[in-house]
């Protein structure tokens, strides 16, 4: 019973690190495109979609795969009693998404690896 806890918990801190992920993403690709009638509206529409669909699972991965990795081996002990464990977790998934999104901003703009 105790594992079953502990993974069902673990799924609810990656649904956040994906909705995080979310939201790092349609902040880096912008508001959605006009949908007016015309064809290069549609084809930036559909580019504005695929984008989201193929980064968020990606960049969701990553950082709920740092987050466990960061709990498994730190957060778990340091805090065991701490009354204030979960704003704790959750702040932790903020800053690796800064992180994340720091790095991306490196490796894209600055060396142009990306």
């Amino acid at each position: 019973m105790n594992v079953l806890k502990q993974v069902f918990n673990y799924l609810i801190w990656i649904v956040i690190s994906f909705l995080s992920a979310f939201g790092y993403v349609l902040l880096i690709v912008g508001s959605k495109p006009n949908s007016s009638n015309s064809t290069i509206d549609a084809i930036g529409l559909v580019i504005y979609y695929v984008t989201i669909y193929k980064l968020v699972p990606i960049i969701g991965a990553i950082i709920a795969m740092l987050y466990i990795l960061t709990d498994v081996f730190y957060l778990k002990s340091k805090l065991k009693n701490n009354p204030k464990r979960i704003i704790i977790r959750f702040l932790v998934i903020i800053f690796i998404t800064l992180l994340v999104g720091i790095i991306h901003y490196i490796l894209e703009k600055a060396i142009d690896v990306i």
